[in-house]
């Protein structure tokens, strides 16, 4: 496996803008905290398997401590996940690692949740929502720009893999904040990250935050990405349901299978919609970027009465129940079918889709690097289609 050549430590990027001047924290009950990954029995292995992340707990506890004896805790957590996205985007730049902003966050969210007082769901909410580029939105003015929105997800199969990257992220952070010249046009790229639960997406993690975005009218192309199989896939008709048996990154199985697929929720009801819903990218034109890896339009489904086929069109799927649409039948699948049924719910006409980039095991920064590179010529190409 290829190595990484020695580089500054992530968390030197980030420490020194959050150690804030402390004064008395807040005091209250206890808050409930909201779910999170399962970070405490992880995080041991991972300082030990993973250089970068090495030292996380002790670190993260000086950003909680900071945080929560600012005389504004809720403003200094927002700070503070601002203080990771911004250094994870730096670090990522020539290192392809999105790992240390996994560990470091998780770690963070342990703290803080341990002295919290008062406040607490919303400080770590905001603390979290901060560390994922939500902050950090910053499309220009430019009635002429081509506004490109790209959400990826966080490592996950940790129990694996604890050394375990995602492409999705790496990229998600590598591209937030770029600005091209494609064809004359200026082209502007914001990014996010999701974490890999179930309980985020029932709650509405996907519609609250996209919900604002497609709302713009603005936007020239939308795609949310995550890792996948072999080559790029663009998964043409996402569907549904739930089939996965994997646990998610708080170790949360939801009981679905491929023979009793299940439909999430959303909030206090069931994800109402379609059994399957179909993409809206430019596929052409993403397949114009060059790279080591094929770029495929991804028809193939799954359904409870036809098994599993390439399906020719939408109007095939009609009266058909989805097991696993064309991104599978886990979150990667699921944020594709709820970003595009939330887009016809408010009326957006954004190209969007779902692209599944190549898959690696573990951590390697050459496999990384190979997979950013083609995402960022399949962009241009489809930006250059794009542009007036």
């Amino acid at each position: 496996m290829a190595r990484t050549p020695a580089r500054p430590r992530f968390t030197a990027l980030i420490l020194a803008p959050l150690v804030l001047a402390a004064l008395l924290a807040g005091c209250g009950a206890q808050e409930t905290a909201p779910p999170a990954d399962q970070a405490p029995g992880r995080l041991p292995a991972a300082e030990a398997a993973i250089p970068s992340v090495a030292g996380a707990r002790a670190e993260s506890q000086t950003i909680a401590e900071a945080v929560l004896g600012a005389s504004d805790p809720l403003r200094a957590a927002r700070q503070a996940g601002q203080g990771l996205w911004e250094g994870a985007r730096t670090y990522a730049a020539t290192s392809f690692d999105d790992r240390p902003l996994y560990w470091l966050r998780l770690a963070t969210q342990e703290h803080l949740k341990a002295g919290c007082r008062a406040n607490c769901a919303a400080l770590l909410e905001a603390f979290d929502r901060a560390s994922r580029g939500d902050d950090d939105l910053a499309f220009s003015s430019d009635p002429q720009a081509l506004r490109i929105l790209l959400t990826g997800f966080d490592p996950f199969s940790l129990d694996r893999h604890i050394d375990q990257s995602n492409p999705s992220g790496v990229a998600a952070l590598r591209l937030d904040g770029a600005r091209w010249v494609v064809g004359g046009a200026a082209v502007e790229i914001e990014t996010l990250l999701f974490p890999v639960r179930f309980d985020a997406f029932d709650a509405g993690t996907v519609e609250a935050r996209l919900t604002p975005l497609l709302q713009r009218g603005d936007l020239a192309l939308a795609a949310t990405i995550s890792m996948g199989r072999d080559h790029f896939d663009l998964e043409r008709f996402p569907g549904r349901r739930r089939s996965s048996e994997a646990p998610d990154n708080a170790g949360v199985r939801t009981g679905a299978s491929a023979a009793q697929p299940l439909v999430p929720r959303l909030g206090d009801g069931p994800l109402e919609g379609p059994e399957f819903v179909e993409f809206s990218l430019p596929v052409a034109a993403l397949q114009g970027g060059a790279g080591p890896y094929e770029i495929r339009d991804n028809r193939r489904v799954a359904t409870l009465e036809r098994g599993t086929f390439d399906a020719e069109s939408l109007a095939a799927l009609a009266g058909l129940t989805a097991v696993r649409g064309g991104g599978g039948g886990y979150l990667s699948n699921e944020i594709s079918y709820r970003s595009l049924r939330l887009a016809q719910e408010l009326g957006a006409t954004v190209p969007l889709g779902h692209i599944h980039t190549p898959r690696l095991d573990g951590f390697d920064p050459a496999v990384l690097e190979a997979i950013s590179t083609q995402l960022e010529a399949m962009l241009e190409s489809a930006a250059a289609a794009l542009a007036p």
